[in-house]
């Protein structure tokens, strides 16, 4: 039952990237800027990658999202007063965080 869903929901979100969704303009605390951004500058050629299981792929795929928005927040962010981070993500960047945010709300 759920595996339907979660398939439709994937064709859903293929059109989503196919329309060209704009970049949305979010604030990122200073603290957290600083970590996106140290994770794109991380070298990770370290360790071979050998098979993985479904939450090890998952893991992967979040560092990855987390690299892109350290990359878009050098390229393009701007501090605010406050020393916190503006900069425009594509809304699948921002999903992928908002996805995340719901497991670390469970612990």
């Amino acid at each position: 039952m759920y595996a339907n869903d979660a398939r439709v929901l994937g064709l859903i979100g293929t059109t989503f990237r196919a329309a060209g969704l704009p970049a949305i303009r979010v604030t990122v605390p200073a603290a957290l800027a600083e970590r996106a951004v140290a994770a794109w500058e991380h070298d990770d050629t370290s360790a071979p990658l050998g098979p993985e299981d479904a939450f090890a792929r998952l893991q992967r795929q979040r560092a990855g999202a987390l690299a892109l928005i350290g990359l878009s927040i050098t390229e393009t962010g701007n501090l605010d007063p406050d020393g916190n981070t503006v900069v425009d993500l594509s809304p699948e960047l921002i999903g992928v965080a908002m996805d995340a945010a719901d497991d670390v709300l469970r612990r």
